[in-house]
């Protein structure tokens, strides 16, 4: 059985619409369409009902679609398994300081299961570079956060974390429950090193409405950023969900969009182990299955 018009078919299911499908699989409607009817008749059997709204599954596609899906995971296995032992079994995986944590164990833990013969170097970096790495050819994929220029960079999107602003306890804002950013437009902000990327760093650093960056001092790291509060009342913004140490606290702005973690791989990159990892990483932040396919790469 083709397993690309599998992957076909799985897309069209999930998506319950030809044109949606066809997005995800960056291919017009047509040839898709015909890719399906082969399919139904490869099979012998209709798969799905169509309509001007969309489709849904027939029986014969209902039990189509759970082999598919088994198929698909089993083919992704064994292809990431021989990249393993082609490429010596090693892959460098990029992150900033700042996505340890509950689920980046688990992740370990679960990309150690599937393989186990994989040695992973970890490049930890620091806020100025919101690739991590990638882009410069220093890993092979990446756990990041948004925004930043992805041209050349294919995105899948983990989490969604909202974010405030990182005041002292004793600062007279800390006693709000939410904040803007006009709130804050008499205080020093972090900013980040010329160089670094213009969206990351107009994002971070809380862009006045102007589009100017505001003033402040020049940080690197997260520790950089947390001791300018504590010691001289530095503001900056940090996702809600990070805990802060002792004499900080975060208030919610609701003026700002959510940063999102986000695993990252160069567009040409076509590497089945760094599709594996991708899967897992998906499946750990429970945003979709293990067997469902990233036709981006």
């Amino acid at each position: 059985m083709d397993l690309r018009l599998l992957r076909y078919f799985v897309a069209v299911a999930e998506e319950r619409h030809f044109g949606r499908a066809a997005v995800r699989l960056h291919m017009t409607q047509p040839p898709l369409s015909r890719a399906i009817k082969r399919l139904e008749v490869d099979l012998g059997a209709v798969l799905l009902h169509r309509s001007a709204t969309g489709v849904t599954l027939t029986v014969a596609g209902t039990a189509l679609y759970d082999e598919a899906r088994t198929l698909l995971e089993q083919a992704e296995q064994a292809r990431a398994r021989v990249a393993t032992a082609a490429r010596g079994a090693t892959m460098t995986v990029g992150t900033l300081a700042d996505n340890a944590g509950h689920a980046g164990t688990r992740l370990a833990a679960a990309f150690r299961r599937r393989h186990p013969g994989v040695h992973v170097h970890i490049r930890e970096a620091d806020l100025t570079d919101p690739t991590t790495g990638l882009r410069a050819g220093l890993v092979d994929v990446a756990l990041t956060r948004t925004p930043f220029d992805d041209t050349g960079i294919s995105t899948y999107v983990l989490r969604s974390d909202p974010v405030g602003v990182v005041l002292s306890t004793d600062d007279p804002l800390a006693r709000r429950n939410t904040l803007r950013l006009s709130d804050l437009a008499d205080r020093r902000w972090f900013q980040l090193p010329e160089g670094t990327d213009p969206l990351w760093r107009a994002y971070w650093n809380g862009t006045t409405p102007t589009g100017e960056l505001r003033d402040g001092p020049v940080v690197r790291t997260v520790h950089e950023c947390l001791q300018g509060v504590l010691w001289n009342g530095t503001i900056g913004l940090t996702p809600l969900a990070h805990a802060l140490p002792d004499g900080l606290t975060s208030i919610p702005l609701t003026d700002i969009p959510p940063s999102h973690v986000i695993v990252a791989w160069k567009n040409t990159n076509t590497d089945p182990l760094i599709r594996s990892f991708i899967h897992i990483a998906a499946a750990i932040y429970g945003r979709q299955s293990e067997g469902e396919e990233f036709t981006t790469m």
